[in-house]
Order: structure tokens, then C-alpha cells, then sequence
């Protein structure tokens, strides 16, 4: 599947999205916006993907919002806000899918949060990420000021949005902004593997893990042991758990069902 600004291809388990307006660096415009919710419906409701993976054409992996559609009056703040890049926020948010995103060139603005709130982000070497809102008079917004206070802390993260600094791969990946920083030659490579072994693994054991890292977030100690009770349960109660306690004891591969 696929449109003018944004492609939908999918591989055995894994459903890859490609941000593709390379000569506007990938900026969003409100029909890749659209396309891009109704991709990750798509994903969100295919019972045989497990990985969404998320990356760019091109040298950006998104400069954000496309502004000579704002400077065209062609859409208020308001709705880019509320009906493109909420509902892109929350799909990869809540997604019972494994969202990577490779950033395999600049993520500005709404891009860098986009990529943020995915739950495996990985860089080339040559990527960098900006929150530059400031540049413009804005505020973060994509659930930049939710993501990334909690990612490398309150202090930095306002340092970064107030400044707008440019930050680069490894330094993203130093402080905990990004899980790793992979080569330039190998990148496609490299970060479409992470997506393969995401795949490979047991999935009801990662949409739990997900949910929990999401709930830990807010909950006190008492109710997230609770709840790492209840979904352990649930856990090892699926036949992908008694397969691979098979699969172990037996010294072979399991076969993983996704059940």
C-alpha cells in the first residue's frame, strides 16, 4: 500500500512506514498526517504484524510540520495539533505493536517527537534531533513535553526545548534520548534487524511489557507490583510461553504463533 507522501510495505510480521517527501525532508502536510493515522490503523488491526517500523526517504527523517502550508493559511495550528499529530502521538502510544522508528536523518519539531514516542528509537550516525519550536515562537508539542522531561530529565529537556540546541546521535544516545546509534553503510541494514528480531519473539509478552513501562510510569510501587502479577498470569498462560519452555528443554528453536 502506498500513496504520494507516505508508503506502507509489509514483510512477513513487520509493517514498515516510509515518511516520503524527501525534497521537503519529510515534513508533514495534512494528508501524510491522515495517511499516516490510517496506516497505523491499518497495522494496529492486522493480526499477523507484530512490528511497526517507522523511517524516512531520503536525508530527514522528518523536519516536523511542512510551514508553507500554515504561511498558505491552508490549516490552523489548531487542527494540525488536534487532528494530525494527537492522534499519530497516541496510535504508536497505544499501540499493542512493537513501534521502531529509524531515524536515518534529521527529526526536527513534530518528527523528533514522533520518533521519541516510539519504543525502540535507533540513529545513523550522521542523524540529529531538534526541538525547534523555539526558533518559531511554539511549544513542543507531539507529546514533546510528556516524552521527553521523562526520557533524560526535566532539566535537560527544558534546556533543549527553550534553546532549541541541535543534539546530535551519539549525544542522544548518551544521555537516554535514543536506545542506540548504528553506522551510516550499514543503517537500513542494521535498523531494519532490530525490527526482524522484535518480530521473532514471543508477542503477547511484549504488548504486556509495553503496557507496563507505560503504566510504571504513573502508578506508585504497590500498584505496579499488582499489576506485574496480574500480566505475568497472563504471560505464562499464553502458548507461546509453554512453547518456548519447550523449545528450551528440548534445545530447539521455538515456533513462535503469536498466541
Amino acid at each position: 500500500m502506498s500513496s504520494e507522501n507516505i508508503l506502507l510495505e509489509k514483510n512477513g510480521h513487520i509493517a514498515k512506514i516510509t515518511l516520503n517527501r524527501p525534497d521537503v525532508y519529510n515534513s508533514l502536510n495534512r494528508p501524510t498526517a491522515l495517511q499516516f493515522q490510517s496506516f497505523l490503523d491499518d497495522c494496529e488491526n492486522d493480526d499477523n504484524i507484530r512490528v511497526i517500523f517507522i523511517t524516512g526517504n531520503g536525508k530527514a527523517f522528518s523536519a516536523g510540520q511542512d510551514l508553507n502550508e500554515i504561511k498558505a493559511n491552508e490549516v490552523a495550528l489548531e487542527t494540525i495539533v488536534k487532528e494530525h499529530y494527537n492522534p499519530i502521538v497516541m496510535r504508536i502510544h497505544d499501540s499493542k505493536k512493537i513501534v521502531v522508528a529509524a531515524v536515518n536523518g534529521v527529526a526536527a519539531g513534530a518528527g523528533a517527537n514522533i520518533a521519541l514516542v516510539c519504543d525502540i528509537v535507533v540513529a545513523k550516525e550522521s542523524a540529529s534531533f531538534i526541538q525547534a519550536f523555539s526558533k518559531i515562537g511554539l511549544i513542543p508539542d507531539s507529546g514533546g513535553t510528556y516524552v521527553l522531561p521523562r526520557l533524560i530529565g526535566f532539566q535537560k529537556a527544558l534546556a533543549l526545548a527553550l534553546t532549541g540546541d541541535k543534539v546530535s546521535a551519539h549525544e542522544a544516545e548518551r544521555i537516554g534520548m535514543i536506545y542506540k546509534v548504528l553506522p551510516d553503510n550499514t543503517f537500513e541494514d542494521d535498523a531494519y534487524a532490530m525490527a526482524e528480531k522484535m518480530a521473532a519473539l514471543p508477542p503477547k509478552g511484549l504488548q504486556y511489557t509495553k503496557h507496563l513501562y507505560n503504566c510504571g510510569i504513573c502508578n506508585n510501587l504497590k500498584d505496579q507490583l499488582d499489576l506485574e502479577q496480574d500480566y505475568q498470569v497472563k504471560a505464562g498462560n499464553t502458548e507461546d510461553y509453554f512453547e518456548c519452555i519447550s523449545a528450551f528443554l528440548e534445545k530447539r528453536k521455538p515456533v513462535i504463533k503469536g498466541k
